[in-house]
């Protein structure tokens, strides 16, 4: 559901400053509102930002500045207005009727974006549903047109209005939505179990610093690349062979934005759970960003309300080739002297990166030696299959390893060569963990 004929309309595009808050924040806030409107297809006309100690009840903005809106929209032949910030129901019904334009705000734009680059099921799923989740509490009657989405004729109870009807039929819609999406969830956590004796690795960072390129670089696997927001949604998971002996799974997710809208990360579980699995995040930057550092702490703040903080995290600086001072680069390597360097448009500092991942990759890595009777033929493949084998021979009855795993394989191995140990009769020990 998106909002309907945003396309090529003229806008106006109204940021808020409150004390405390600079200038040059707040005029870069709204330059990436711009990025925003440009991709939902809107011509940004003009901008206007109001200083005020405290956000308007009625209006968000003063009386006075809707007045002056008023006459920048009829200027610029305007017919729509975008507000950098969250508005409530009353003030966009009393916005609407004093400049007779639509009034949208930041999540309502953002959630329009992605519905237009929602491209599989789960993506459009969970898009609607984040959607219907916002617009509940601000419809009015100019969403009678869900009726036709959703039931039909007989669908209005005895005494209920339009507006009642309409609320109905979106709570119904959600809870669909919502079971569909327990479904789409299920799937993807059997697929995630079939992957999990691979070192899993995901692209994390803010929306354009370069995540797609950098995907296409390491796995090949050809993912849109756009200088656009949000050019990408839904999740792309790739085997990528590093050399012989390292193999993972390299992920790209959604990229982040500041003010990403709760009920679309809510709804973007199942996507995100790429990030809460993972082994390893590379926090990819853009390093020539005027405001990397707010965008690296919106990452971070996601990724804390993910649960995955805890994860270990490489950061990687990328568009190095954007920087017009060498200095400005030798003082990040300064800050900065685990991260990693490059330029993934031109292909420079990826041997860098690989050496890390590698590392990262070793690290995770723990030794083992093993003597295991040859009659638990069953456990000696689980090992082969899931191990990297370094040492390997037979000395009468007993098959002697010497192997290297993952910390999850390792205690899974651990437990069964411990109950081998103590229960050497029993050929069918834990054959459930061996799965």
């Amino acid at each position: 559901m998106q909002i309907e004929s945003l396309n090529s309309q003229n806008a106006v595009l109204v940021g808020l400053r409150l004390p405390g808050q600079d200038m040059d924040e707040i005029q870069e806030h709204l330059s990436e509102l711009e990025q925003l409107a440009n991709t939902a297809g809107l011509n940004v006309k003009d901008k206007l930002i109001q200083e005020r100690d405290r956000v308007h009840v009625t209006y968000f903005i003063g009386p006075g500045k809707v007045s002056a809106l008023n006459d920048l929209l009829i200027e610029t032949d305007s017919k729509i207005v975008v507000f950098d910030e969250d508005l409530g129901p009353a003030q966009i019904r009393n916005l609407e009727k004093s400049l007779n334009v639509k009034v949208i705000d930041r999540s309502t734009l953002i959630l329009d974006i992605f519905a237009r680059h929602a491209r599989t099921r789960e993506a459009k799923t969970q898009v609607e549903l984040a959607q219907l989740q916002y617009l509940l509490p601000r419809l009015t009657r100019q969403w009678t047109h869900l009726s036709r989405q959703v039931g039909g004729i007989g669908t209005r109870g005895p005494g209920e209005t339009q507006l009642e009807t309409d609320r109905r039929l979106i709570r119904t819609r959600i809870e669909k939505l919502r079971t569909d999406l327990q479904k789409i969830d299920r799937h993807q956590a059997i697929l995630r179990q079939n992957r999990q004796q691979l070192f899993r690795i995901s692209l994390v960072g803010y929306t354009n610093v370069g995540k797609s390129t950098l995907m296409n670089l390491l796995s090949e696997a050809e993912v849109l690349v756009e200088n656009q927001l949000f050019a990408t949604l839904d999740s792309i998971v790739r085997k990528v062979n590093f050399d012989d002996e390292h193999d993972i799974l390299l992920s790209d997710t959604v990229g982040f934005i500041r003010k990403l809208p709760a009920h679309l990360v809510a709804s973007f579980k199942s996507t995100l759970d790429e990030v809460r699995e993972a082994d390893l995040l590379l926090h990819v930057v853009d390093a020539s960003h005027a405001f990397f550092r707010e965008q690296m702490d919106t990452v971070m703040k996601i990724i804390g309300e993910l649960d995955a903080k805890s994860k270990p995290i490489l950061t990687v600086f990328n568009k190095i080739d954007l920087l017009d001072d060498l200095a400005v680069l030798q003082s990040l390597r300064q800050e900065f002297p685990d991260a990693v360097f490059l330029s993934a448009a031109r292909q420079i500092g990826l041997e860098s990166l690989r050496k890390k991942i590698i590392q990262s990759l070793e690290q995770n890595f723990l030794e083992l030696s093993l003597e295991v009777p040859v009659k638990y033929q069953k456990f000696i493949h689980y090992i082969h299959s899931n191990c990297r084998v370094e040492g390997f021979r037979y000395e009468d009855s007993t098959a002697i390893f010497h192997v290297k795993c993952d910390r999850d394989t390792y205690g899974k191995i651990k437990h069964i060569y411990e109950d081998i140990n103590q229960k050497s009769n029993n050929d069918e020990i834990h054959e459930e963990a061996m799965r």
